[in-house]
């Protein structure tokens, strides 16, 4: 089993950025695709961003793009999510999910998940 812990979530004020991570416990943390989900109060839980085995291709949803950043460090088994100009809508709780391929990722499956670590955007 692949344990998925996530950390860096808290209260940001709109506009303002933060930065997730997640560490992975596998030694094979690069044979998997990496992503970040979200659930909002009262909403589906939806994808966020996802970034391939080799960190050569990454996707976000349209309502993040520009605004957050994937990233992965395969040495040390990490994936980190940069936040930034935060909006009251992406106030949710982030999970770190890992799956055997990013299409398995962007269609809102994965097969390893985070605990999730919440995020606050206030006015």
């Amino acid at each position: 089993q692949v344990q998925l812990v996530e950390s860096g979530g808290g209260l940001v004020q709109a506009g303002g950025s933060l930065r997730l991570s997640c560490a992975a416990s596998e030694r094979t943390f690069t044979n998997y695709a990496m992503g970040w989900f979200r659930q909002a109060p009262g909403k589906e839980r939806e994808i966020v961003a996802a970034i391939s085995w080799r960190g050569d291709s990454a996707d976000y949803r349209d309502s993040v793009k520009g605004r957050f950043s994937i990233a992965r460090d395969n040495a040390k088994s990490t994936v980190a999510l940069q936040m930034n100009s935060l909006r009251l809508e992406d106030t949710a709780v982030y999970y770190c999910a890992a799956a055997r391929s990013l299409r398995t990722l962007l269609s809102g499956s994965a097969a390893y998940w985070g605990q999730g670590t919440q995020v606050t955007v206030s006015s």
